[in-house]
């Protein structure tokens, strides 16, 4: 038997799949194990440490220990449990690892588009209104840039996105002319090869994914958000690389991922940057176990709820999305149809409620258990179409 503290990085994201992986397949099972804490002293200038303990061995133990906080500043409970999985939660031996295309039958998510430009493509307000009074009609070059800060704040940027534009047409702006050259030469300039080869194509974006609609997801969010927090966006808007983007996406399944199901897989399963989320595509996403079993009715109630959130968020145009999923600023309507939002999924998977988030990713791992064996046996989880 041995124990161990560490970060709590060997519980999240591709950190489990390369270590608990060749350590199961071993034999290895953890007998106790404390979830995630914030390691402090008392010396000063310390930076915030999370951490984890546990305990394992090369044999087996009926039962084991969890211990489990409500958050990482607070004293544990302890419970006696079956099994600890390497994610320190009561499920099964499950290691989530790297999936280049969804588990379930859903649209494939991506990142959303690098400018790549030095700024050069990129404009403030500021600057937008300085750029039209110079050049009125470049306008119909401009577009809103979605980036996790704006999205979240309320703020706004903006994007010269000159995919459609031919020469003759940028000719007749100098004044984009001088952005074009001034991206030009800071790809010229750089010492990465991958990206001084674009700039033989100053003017573009080095990513160019651009449907017709499309659910905006910031990458990172902090961890006192109880939900994971997304946006519609049609193709007049262009969705920055630090959002994930998934394209032609509906109601459906925007209230699959806005729900508290999805937070709990996202909360132990996604890695992290010291404890704020970083949500990923080929880890928390593509992994993702979808509802098994789908009727028309199920789906239905789901998309309504969605769109009650979408309702309570528009019932409040003067505040951020950052205010309105303050824990502490969340308003009541918004609070009530997300507790809507959540039973209706919960009722996708299964009749009974969920006790708490453990019991609903115990649930997810065991689901996510079957759906793999299903494709290595080669048949693939569908979820029923509507109606």
């Amino acid at each position: 038997r041995t124990a161990f503290v560490s970060t709590n990085s060997i519980t999240q994201g591709e950190q489990v799949g390369a270590l608990w992986g060749p350590l199961l397949a071993k034999g290895i099972k953890i007998h106790f194990a404390h979830q995630t804490f914030r390691w402090n002293n008392e010396a000063r200038g310390v930076a915030a440490v999370h951490c984890v303990i546990m305990g394992f061995a090369d044999f087996d133990v009926p039962k084991k220990l969890l211990f489990m906080y409500a958050d990482e500043s607070s004293e544990p409970t302890t419970h006696s449990v079956g099994n600890i999985s390497p994610y320190l939660v009561e499920s099964v031996d499950a290691v989530i690892r790297s999936r280049q295309k969804p588990l379930c039958h859903v649209p494939s998510i991506s990142f959303g588009n690098m400018p790549l430009d030095g700024g050069g493509l990129i404009l403030s307000d500021e600057e937008k209104i300085n750029f039209l009074i110079a050049d009125p009609t470049a306008s119909a070059f401009i577009r809103p840039l979605i980036s996790a800060r704006e999205f979240l704040n309320g703020s706004s940027r903006w994007c010269l996105w000159l995919v459609d534009a031919s020469p003759s047409d940028l000719k007749l702006h100098p004044i984009i002319m001088e952005r074009i050259d001034q991206v030009k030469r800071f790809r010229e300039a750089s010492v990465a090869p991958s990206t001084r080869k674009f700039a033989a194509t100053p003017g573009l974006f080095r990513d160019r994914n651009n449907p017709k609609t499309t659910i905006a997801i910031p990458r990172h969010f902090s961890e006192n958000r109880g939900y994971l927090t997304m946006g519609f966006y049609d193709q007049n808007s262009i969705v920055s690389d630090s959002c994930m983007s998934l394209p032609d996406a509906s109601l459906f399944h925007f209230g699959v991922l806005s729900s508290l199901m999805h937070m709990a897989w996202v909360r132990y399963v996604c890695g992290r940057i010291k404890s704020d989320y970083r949500y990923s595509k080929d880890i928390v996403y593509n992994n993702y176990p979808w509802p098994e079993h789908l009727s028309a009715a199920h789906q239905q109630a789901v998309e309504a709820a969605a769109q009650d959130v979408l309702d309570a968020r528009a019932a409040h145009p003067t505040a951020s999305l950052a205010d309105l999923y303050d824990p502490l600023t969340m308003p009541p309507d918004l609070v009530k149809a997300h507790q809507a939002l959540d039973k209706a999924v919960d009722k996708c998977y299964r009749p009974q409620p969920f006790a708490s988030d453990a019991k609903r990713v115990e649930y997810l791992f065991e689901l996510y258990e079957k759906y793999v064996a299903g494709l290595l046996a080669g048949v693939k989880p569908k979820r029923k179409k509507k109606g």
